[in-house]
């Protein structure tokens, strides 16, 4: 029984998420309570296979964690989503928009799949989108004759677009993860001068992916207008510009609500893409355009100033209290040997790197209807991240295709997150069958991309490589 602690500390830590306490403390108490376990019974003359010498890793990892650069630019990030939110930057983003397209059928859908991903963009919260779209857009859409099923499914779909447009702090996490299992799996095979992948790298390699779901959620909306006009039909644009309370024309609205917003987030891409800056030092550039743009539009007050701090540090110390669990369990899963029992798991299955790569993301997946992408980030990847690339596999390809996993997990009926944020901003008038219905199109699309990815692995990998990652 002692052999298979690995599993048992694996599955206890779920069970006690899945009864809703706090993730960092579920990490670390849990983790806590098996490494005491295993120092009670070596005190006690038994063999629990355990290594206590893990431990006294953790100081370091703490250090490590506490000057991390990269990882500043997590509150920076948020604080600049969290502005454009709060400020209705983004409500007036998409009030430009659904003026620009609402005329044509199916232009609020496509409003708001382009103004969800930009906000995505910006957070990469998917909860976060998902309200904030589905408060702002939903009862418009509705209000304008859209099958509730279209409304919602797009809604929900687009508000998960956080995890793989960057800048989002999901691909920060994910690409310094990732970084460090990159090295890890090069000094396991020998190489001990080893190549890096940044979070720039990570950025570049989702762009195609992201923007071809983008294009793919937009023409599916066009062609269910097309198709059936009733379920997504036009709307007259002066209406809808008096329903708003813009009178002052569609070209000063464009001015004002499209391009400071858009101006800014590629700015912040930009730099990060084409090496000007590191993505730390846009996250910076990125928060201070957020508040130039907040107090341009006159919307920042002491008292708004106040929920935006506030929220970006309740984010920000979850994330990194999230980190300290996490490097906690990590350290005494290897204590127990769980590494030495994945590895050769690993090795012994069928199939070789496709059958342990077809498992890994099937247990992601599942994963991801009772973890949220930050607990399976810094838990599942640094323990199967090594593995699978020291078996040969591209960190840049593994790193989006996780983030795309994670993304359809989010909206696959009936534990998807992405559909518990929206259901509990929904109208009651709103079946919660409707918002099932109208996502399963989008799953399908993400499956497809996932799909594209596997036998085009070039989508996420020739961007980078031009560049020299």
């Amino acid at each position: 029984m002692l052999e298979f602690m690995p599993i048992v500390l694996f599955a206890v830590i779920c069970i006690v998420l899945m009864f809703g306490f706090p993730v960092a403390l579920s990490l670390a108490g849990t983790a806590l309570l098996f490494a005491g376990m295993g120092l009670g019974l070596q005190a006690m003359g038994i063999d629990a296979n355990f290594d206590a010498g893990y431990l006294a890793a953790l100081p370091n990892r703490l250090y490590g964690i506490m000057t991390n650069q990269t990882l500043l630019a997590v509150p920076l990030f948020v604080l600049m989503g969290v502005l454009l939110e709060k400020s209705k930057v983004a409500e007036t983003l998409l009030d430009a928009m659904a003026l620009l397209f609402g005329a044509m059928r199916g232009g609020l859908g496509i409003s708001v799949t382009l103004v969800g991903m930009l906000m995505a963009a910006s957070t990469g919260i998917v909860g976060a989108t998902v309200v904030t779209m589905g408060l702002m857009s939903l009862p418009t859409m509705l209000k304008r004759g859209y099958s509730t099923s279209l409304a919602t499914g797009t809604i929900c779909a687009t508000g998960t677009l956080g995890q793989i447009i960057p800048p989002s702090i999901a691909l920060v996490l994910l690409g310094d993860v990732l970084s460090s299992a990159y090295q890890q799996a090069q000094l396991d095979m020998g190489i001990f001068s080893p190549k890096t992948v940044s979070v720039g790298d990570l950025f570049m390699g989702a762009l195609v992916p992201g923007l071809l779901l983008v294009v793919m959620y937009m023409s599916y909306v066009a062609l269910v207008a097309w198709l059936r006009p009733s379920m997504a039909p036009a709307a007259d644009r002066q209406e809808l510009m008096e329903e708003l309370g813009h009178t002052k024309g569609l070209g000063m609205l464009l001015l004002k609500g499209l391009v400071p917003p858009v101006v800014l987030i590629v700015a912040v891409l930009g730099s990060i893409l084409s090496g000007f800056a590191t993505p730390t030092e846009a996250s910076a550039v990125g928060a201070f355009g957020a508040l130039v743009l907040a107090l341009a539009y006159r919307q920042l007050d002491w008292a708004t100033l106040k929920d935006v701090l506030r929220s970006t540090t309740n984010v920000t110390t979850m994330v990194f209290l999230i980190l300290i669990g996490a490097a906690l369990f990590s350290l005494v899963f290897r204590a127990y040997g769980g590494e030495h029992m994945v590895t050769e798991l690993f090795e012994g299955m069928p199939g070789g790197v496709v059958g342990a790569t077809i498992i890994v993301m099937l247990v992601i997946f599942l994963l991801g209807f009772i973890l949220d992408f930050i607990e399976i980030t810094f838990v599942v990847v640094p323990i199967v991240g090594p593995i699978l690339l020291a078996m040969g596999l591209d960190p840049i390809w593994l790193g989006i295709m996780i983030a795309i996993n994670l993304q359809t997990s989010f909206l696959t009926p009936p534990f998807g997150f992405a559909l518990f944020y929206l259901r509990g901003v929904a109208p009651p008038s709103v079946p919660t069958s409707a918002i099932y219905r109208g996502v399963i199109p989008f799953i399908l699309m993400q499956l497809g991309m996932l799909l594209m990815l596997t036998f085009f692995p070039q989508l996420a990998t020739w961007l980078p490589a031009q560049f020299g990652g």
